[in-house]
C-alpha cells in the first residue's frame, strides 16, 4: 500500500466525518523492519515512528535522529521497570503504561531526569485475560493515580480482541478519554485505522501496509 496512499486515506476519513485535516498524527510502526525500509519512509519526509522493544530502538534510532532531525519516536509495546531509565533516553512518548509499578517507576525517573515522555494508559477494552493493559473498571483510578504522581498522560490507547469489530472497542475508548478529560486516542492499526480515525483516534499505528511484511529478528 505504501506511505503516500495511507496519507491520502487519512485524510479522506478526516474529511468524510468533518475532522480538522492533520488531526490524526500516523505513527510508521517500524519494529523489526530492515534498516533500508526504514531509510526510505524517512527520506518520504515522515518523521513519526513506533518500536516495541527498547533494545531494538536503542541500537536503530540515535544515529538516524542525528540525520533525519525532527523524528519522534515512539514506544508502542510492554515496557518493563529495568529498561524505564533507558526508555527515557530513547522515546518521545510511551504507549503503554498499563500498572502501578511501572507508573511508579516511571515518575520516579522522571524526578531524576527533570522531564517525561508523552503517556497514553493501555486500556483492556475486552478485559481479556491474556492481555496487557488497565481493566475497564479501574480506568478512572488508574489515570487519577497518575495524575497524582504528576505523570503526564495524553491519551488512552487500545488494542481491540481479534475477534469483535474494533469500532466498538475504539467508541468506548474515546468515551473513557472523555470521561477523565483526556484527548490523546491512540488505536486503529493496518487493518482498522480508518474506523479510528472517524471515531476521533489522534494517533494511529501502522506498520505492514507502510513498509510490507515484518521480517522476523
Amino acid at each position: 500500500m505504501g506511505l503516500t496512499e495511507i496519507q491520502q486515506r487519512i485524510t479522506a476519513e478526516e474529511a468524510r466525518v468533518g475532522r480538522t485535516l492533520g488531526s490524526t498524527r500516523l505513527i510508521a510502526v517500524s519494529k523489526v523492519q530492515p534498516l533500508d525500509r526504514v531509510v526510505a519512509v524517512l527520506d518520504q519526509g515522515h518523521r513519526l515512528f513506533g518500536e516495541n522493544r527498547v533494545q531494538e530502538a536503542a541500537g536503530k534510532w540515535p544515529e538516524l535522529r542525528e540525520t533525519y532531525a525532527g523524528t519522534e519516536v515512539h514506544l508502542l509495546g510492554p515496557l518493563q521497570t529495568n529498561k524505564v531509565a533507558q526508555a527515557f533516553e530513547v522515546f518521545d512518548a510511551i504507549h503503554a503504561l498499563d500498572r502501578d509499578k511501572l507508573a511508579r517507576k516511571i515518575a520516579d525517573q522522571a524526578q531524576s531526569s527533570g522531564f517525561c515522555p508523552k503517556l497514553f494508559v493501555q486500556i483492556n477494552t475486552g478485559d481479556e485475560p491474556q492481555k496487557a493493559g488497565v481493566a475497564l473498571g479501574d480506568t478512572d483510578s488508574f489515570v487519577a493515580n497518575c495524575r497524582a504522581m504528576d505523570l503526564p498522560v495524553e491519551g488512552l490507547m487500545c488494542i481491540p480482541p481479534v475477534d469483535e469489530a474494533p469500532s466498538l472497542h475504539f467508541a468506548l475508548l474515546r468515551k473513557l478519554a472523555e470521561r477523565n478529560g483526556l484527548t490523546g486516542l491512540s488505536m486503529g492499526m493496518s487493518g482498522d485505522f480508518e474506523e479510528a480515525v472517524a471515531l476521533g483516534a489522534t494517533h494511529v499505528r501502522v506498520g505492514s501496509a507502510i513498509f510490507g511484511a515484518r521480517v522476523s529478528p
